[in-house]
Formats: structure tokens, C-alpha cells, sequence
């Protein structure tokens, strides 16, 4: 019998199929991953009888550092002295002097000047009249672009009175006005030192980082309890939230300038304090803009927060909606504030464009009317209408029966769909709850905490090496320690399960509408309106559909969150490289190979980005959410400030802080590390 080789099959190229011993050996991480998650579900399956600990933190390990930080905060009130002052003493004057400039604003725009306190003040000088103010913003638009941008603006604020929304725009307007400038010129001057110093950049990235993660309520507490119940205490609190990317756009701003703008300060002889202010500011002013638009876009969404605080005005209108589920009236007070926000955008945009344009200074000897037409035009308008106010009221006042309403409307079509649809939206909440959302939190509950730190660690080094593994680490120990593992693996099952249906609808959206150039441009403007609602709106219509529970949360949470998975995903493939499109042509791709081999491998670290911000955006709403039940670390940090516990607030902040930070973190580094493997770099 002649004896017989075998030989092993080849490919086209000649070379051998992959062996199981070689895909292991030219894939370590991978056997890595495999070995860890093995062991892993190993000892979650069979680890809890002789090591209890790990899958319940023990509570006599627990760190008291609650307690610790409200029994410091009690001290710094009551007993902390400088001397001269107290601290309390402190933090009184600085809420005195910030009130000062806002009583101001407010009397001009609302209130009127008053003389006594209380229910004894007399209105000395009515405040400026709708129309006064109509005319201005207008003239304010004409003046920083043309007559189309004065046009919207005197729409948008004609919407707010006729409406019935004026009062309560004109509060909220009177605060922005004062947090937003205190804001900028903060982060601004925080910039400077941060781009003059490295290490004092780097001491404050982790404190920007806690600044933008860290929910609101967690330092509504100790803002509270320093400077009271008042409309100051809510513009501190709003500068708090909204001035970290102006500090972070200052920097980067800065460092943007040109060098020949600088060599150039330098042959002038400029003084470094010349060559901040008269060259590098200048040249940076149209990015440092971009930063002002986004101080005053945050400070907008701030104000339904702010005003369980102490502010009024539209935010407390929402709120109040909120409260007595009277949906009519909260989605109006909503899209006031969406009006709002569009009118102070544009008009930031607009001034960003001024800044790089030339302008053209009046002659010397001109008189005042034809150096300063459209100030002197209003003042003479403010001064007319106050005056005719005295006489016709309704130059003054808009008529409350010259209002309409939609309230109405929109009630309605929740009621009609209540009515209609019941037993429809109930079967559909009770599937998803038994099916998906109850399972997956009592897996997360029942994760051991060491076993998910460990492996926090391991993905951690796996992405970013050691220091990314310590942080995680570290991190997700914190949570543990203080005693929030159950209330954060809650928060991360809302989130996770919010985050995924949010990208299986935003990713699909943005494939198709980065493709079609009309379809983009209707999403954009749809996006554009989702991320310019307060979030407090989006509650209330899912409240009376979905009742209150982990249901309406996640609803709410999947709809304020589903504009960066879109956004993100349109961007990363309308980026890429034309040629490399049309290099897959040529190569005889299908439009669907086009599509997953070449657009979307290359948009992949976008659309991860696009994830993070999904994610970070999902724990910020998760927040909100708890007003209607959830048992997450929100409701911690909300039941802290009803109490005014300060520690309890801080810890809970921290742990939702730390969770974004982790997921930011290896996200990030996941997808520089797809953007190398990609040659994008």
C-alpha cells in the first residue's frame, strides 16, 4: 500500500489557512480577554459561598466620608473665621455684591424700581416696555449683522409675549445676563493662567473634568447652604455648570494663535501684559466665542435647576408644570426657553463672525445721534413708550387678552393618545420591562464588585496601560468603599439600556441622512431642537403616557440622548476621504460594501466619540429622571438636597462623576487606538 502525505490546503497566495495555534499565538490580547472573562464568569458563578465580600461590599469596610464632608461643611459655616469676618460672613458679602448688578437688570426688564421691601415696596419707575425691549434686541441684531437677524430676533421675543410668557422670560434674561459675563470673565481669566502655567492646566483638567461630570444636584447642597435661598445662589450654581468649556476653549484658543501674530507683538515691543490683551486675545476672539456660545447655551439649560434654588422666572414655570403634571403649560414655558436659547445663539454666532470683521469708526467731530444712531433710537423709544405707559397701559403691559395659548393643544393630544392607545403602550411598557429591563438590572446587581473592578482594570490596561488601569481602578474602588455599588450598578443598568436603544436608532439616522444631503439638513434641524429643549420637558409627556418608574426614565433619557449618536455618525462619514470612496468604486464595491467596508471602518472612532457623548449625556438626564422614581444614585443626590445633606450629595456627585470619567476614558482610548490602527492619526 504506497503510503500517503497530506499536505496542508493553501489559499490563493500560497500560504496556509490560520491554525487554531497560530490565531492564539498572533492574538494575545485576545486570549487574554477570553482567559479573564472565563475566569470571571467562573467565579461569579461559583464564588459566592466562600467569598461573600466580593459580591457585598461589607458594610463595616464602608467609608464615611458623607458624614465627614457634611460635619466640615457644618464647621466652615458655623465656626470657620478669618479674623475680621467669618466664612458665612464671606460668602454673604459675594452673594451681596452679585446681587447688586441683578437687581439692577431685573428692575430694568421686570420688576420696575422699587422703593421699601416686601409687600410694603411702591414702584418709583416702571420697568422697560415690551415694546422698548422689542425695539432693542432688533436694533441689537441690525446692528451686529443686518435686518434678517434683527427680524429673529424680534420674532423670537414677540413669541414670549404674545404667548404670555414675557414676566417669566424677562426674570430668567435678567439672570443670564449677570452669570453669563461672571462666567466668561472667570473662565476666561482660569484660561490664561492655565495657559500660561502647564502645571496649573494640568491641576485643573481633573477639576473641569469633576465640573462637567458631576451632577448638578450634588452642588446645589453645599452652594445652598454658603450663599442661601436666592436668585444669587442660582447664577453661582450656573456658572459652576456652564464655564468649564470656556476655560478649555481659552486654552486651546490661545494656543491656536499664529506665531507670526506673536513674533510680530514681540518686534513691537508689546509688554506681556500688551501682548495678551492687545494681540493674542484679539487674534483669538473668533474661538473664544464659540466658548461664549456655549457658556450662554449651558447657562440656558441650567435655569429649570436653578430655580429649585431660589430663581424664578421660566425655569420655575416648568417646574411648576412639572410638578402638577400640567403638561399644556409646561411644554409652552419649554419652547420659551427653546425661543430664548435661539435668540441669544444666533446673536452669539453673529458677534463671533464681528469680531474678524473690519469696522469702520466714526469721524471725531461727528455729534452723538450720528456716532451712536441705534443707542440713541432706543433710549429715545424707552423714554416715549415709558412715558405713553402712564397713559395706555397696553403700551407697557402686552394685554393678558391679547395672550393665546397652546396649552391646551398639547394636553389634548397627550389625553387623545392616553385615551386610544392605553392598553397598546402598556402591553409594549410591560414586554420591555420583563423581557429586557428587569433581567438585566438583577445581572448587574448580582456582578460580584471585585470581579467588575478587576476587570475595569484589565480593559483599562488593555487600552491605555497602566495609568488608565490605575484610574479605573481606583475609581470604580471609591464607588465601592462609600458604600453606592447597588445604587450605581442601577444607574449604569438606566444608562446602559438608554445608551444602546439610542444608538441603535441614532447610528441607523445619521447613515442615512450623512448620504442625502436634504435628509441632513431636516435631522439637523430636528437634533438642533431636541438638544435646545430643557430636559425637564421631555419628562412630562412621558409621565402621562408611561406613568412614573424606570420605564418613562429610560424614554425620557433615549430621546434627550439621541442627538449625538446621530450627529457623530453623519460627521464621521461625511469626512471621509472622497478619494478613498472612489477608490472603493473603482475596486467594484456594492454600494453596501462601500458602505461597511470603507465609510463606516473609517467613521468608527467618530461614532465611538459619538457613544461617549450618547453616554454622557444619559447621565446627565439620569438626574432629572429621578423626579419620577428611579432608585439610582440621582434620587441620592436629590434626596441630599432636600435635606441638605452636603456629604450625601458630594459622594453621590462623585460616584455619577466617576462613572463618566471611566466610561469617557476608555472610550477615548479605544478609539485613538482604532484611529492608529486606521492611519488617521
Amino acid at each position: 500500500m504506497a503510503e500517503t502525505s497530506i499536505t496542508p490546503q493553501v489559499d490563493g497566495h500560497g500560504s496556509a489557512p490560520p491554525t487554531a495555534q497560530s490565531w492564539l499565538t498572533g492574538h494575545p490580547k485576545r486570549v487574554v480577554w477570553m482567559a479573564v472573562i472565563a475566569a470571571f464568569g467562573l467565579f461569579w458563578w461559583f464564588g459566592k459561598p466562600w467569598a461573600a465580600w466580593a459580591f457585598k461590599y461589607p458594610s463595616a469596610w464602608k467609608w464615611t466620608i458623607n458624614e465627614q464632608i457634611t460635619a466640615a461643611m457644618e464647621w466652615l459655616m458655623n465656626d470657620a473665621t478669618f479674623g475680621l469676618f467669618t466664612f458665612r460672613e464671606l460668602t454673604r458679602a459675594i452673594s451681596a455684591v452679585i446681587e447688586v448688578p441683578y437687581d439692577i437688570v431685573l428692575s430694568l426688564l421686570s420688576t420696575g424700581f422699587l422703593q421699601g421691601q416686601g409687600s410694603q415696596a411702591v414702584q418709583i419707575v416702571p420697568p422697560l416696555s415690551w415694546i422698548a425691549v422689542l425695539v432693542t434686541v432688533v436694533a441689537v441684531g441690525r446692528y451686529v449683522r443686518d435686518w434678517k437677524l434683527g427680524a429673529l430676533l424680534g420674532l423670537c421675543f414677540l413669541y414670549l409675549v404674545v404667548f404670555g410668557q414675557w414676566e417669566s422670560a424677562m426674570v430668567t434674561l435678567s439672570s443670564i445676563a449677570i452669570a453669563v459675563p461672571l462666567g466668561i470673565v472667570a473662565a476666561l481669566l482660569i484660561g490664561l493662567l492655565g495657559y500660561r502655567w502647564t502645571w496649573f492646566e494640568r491641576a485643573i483638567t481633573p477639576v473641569l473634568d469633576l465640573m462637567q461630570t458631576t451632577p448638578v444636584f450634588a452642588y446645589l447642597v453645599p452652594v445652598l447652604v454658603m450663599f442661601g435661598f436666592n436668585a444669587v445662589s442660582a447664577m453661582i450654581a450656573t456658572m459652576i455648570y456652564a464655564t468649564p468649556p470656556m476655560v478649555r476653549v481659552t486654552i486651546l484658543a490661545l494656543r491656536q494663535v499664529p506665531a507670526e501674530t506673536v513674533d510680530l507683538g514681540t518686534m513691537v515691543g508689546c509688554t506681556r501684559r500688551q501682548m495678551t490683551w492687545k494681540v493674542m486675545i484679539p487674534s483669538a476672539m473668533p474661538t473664544l466665542m464659540v466658548g461664549v456660545n456655549q457658556v450662554i447655551m449651558l447657562s440656558l439649560n441650567m435655569v429649570i435647576i436653578a430655580s429649585m434654588i431660589g430663581a424664578g422666572g421660566l425655569g420655575f414655570d416648568v417646574l411648576a408644570s412639572l410638578r402638577s403634571l400640567d403638561i399644556g403649560g409646561g411644554i409652552e414655558s419649554g419652547v420659551a426657553i427653546v425661543v430664548l436659547a435661539i435668540a441669544l445663539d444666533r446673536l452669539s454666532q453673529a458677534m463671533a463672525e464681528r469680531t474678524h470683521g473690519n469696522r469702520v469708526k466714526p469721524a471725531g467731530d461727528e455729534n452723538l445721534v450720528r456716532k451712536h444712531p441705534y443707542t440713541v433710537f432706543c433710549v429715545a423709544v424707552a423714554l416715549v413708550t415709558g412715558a405713553l405707559g402712564f397713559t395706555w397701559g397696553e403700551i407697557q403691559n402686552y394685554p393678558e387678552a391679547w395672550t393665546i395659548t397652546s396649552g391646551a393643544m398639547w394636553s389634548d393630544l397627550v389625553r387623545y393618545i392616553n385615551v386610544n392607545f392605553f392598553d397598546e403602550l402598556e402591553a409594549f411598557k410591560t414586554v420591555l420591562l420583563l423581557n429586557v429591563l428587569i433581567p438585566f438590572k438583577r445581572f448587574l446587581l448580582s456582578l460580584p464588585w471585585f470581579g467588575v473592578v478587576l476587570l475595569l482594570g484589565v480593559a483599562g490596561y488593555t487600552l491605555g496601560r497602566w495609568k488608565l488601569a490605575v484610574l479605573c481602578i481606583v475609581l470604580s474602588l471609591f464607588i465601592a468603599t462609600v458604600g453606592k455599588w447597588d445604587k450605581a450598578m442601577i444607574t449604569i443598568y438606566l444608562c446602559g439600556i438608554s445608551v444602546l436603544a439610542a444608538c441603535a436608532i441614532g447610528i441607523p439616522i445619521g447613515i442615512l441622512s450623512a448620504q442625502r444631503e436634504r435628509l441632513w439638513r431636516v435631522v439637523q434641524a430636528v437634533i438642533d431642537t431636541l438638544q435646545t429643549l430643557p430636559s425637564f420637558v421631555y419628562l412630562m409627556p412621558v409621565i402621562m403616557l408611561f406613568r412614573v418608574g424606570d420605564f418613562s426614565a429610560i424614554i425620557a433619557v433615549i430621546v434627550y440622548a439621541l442627538a449625538p449618536a446621530i450627529r457623530y455618525t453623519a460627521h464621521g462619514i461625511r469626512q471621509v476621504d472622497p478619494q478613498l470612496v472612489e477608490a472603493g468604486i473603482v475596486s467594484g464595491c456594492t454600494p453596501f460594501q462601500l458602505l461597511t467596508k470603507v465609510k463606516l471602518k473609517l467613521a468608527f472612532p467618530e461614532i465611538m466619540l459619538g457613544l461617549n457623548q450618547t453616554i454622557m449625556l444619559a447621565l446627565s438626564m439620569l438626574v432629572i429622571t429621578s423626579l419620577v422614581g428611579t432608585r439610582d444614585l440621582g434620587q441620592e443626590a436629590l434626596i441630599a438636597l432636600t435635606r441638605a445633606r452636603t456629604g450625601d450629595g458630594i459622594v453621590a456627585g462623585l460616584c455619577v462623576a466617576f462613572i463618566a470619567i471611566i466610561a469617557d476614558r476608555l472610550i477615548r482610548a479605544g478609539a485613538d487606538r482604532m484611529r492608529s490602527r486606521l492611519g488617521l492619526h
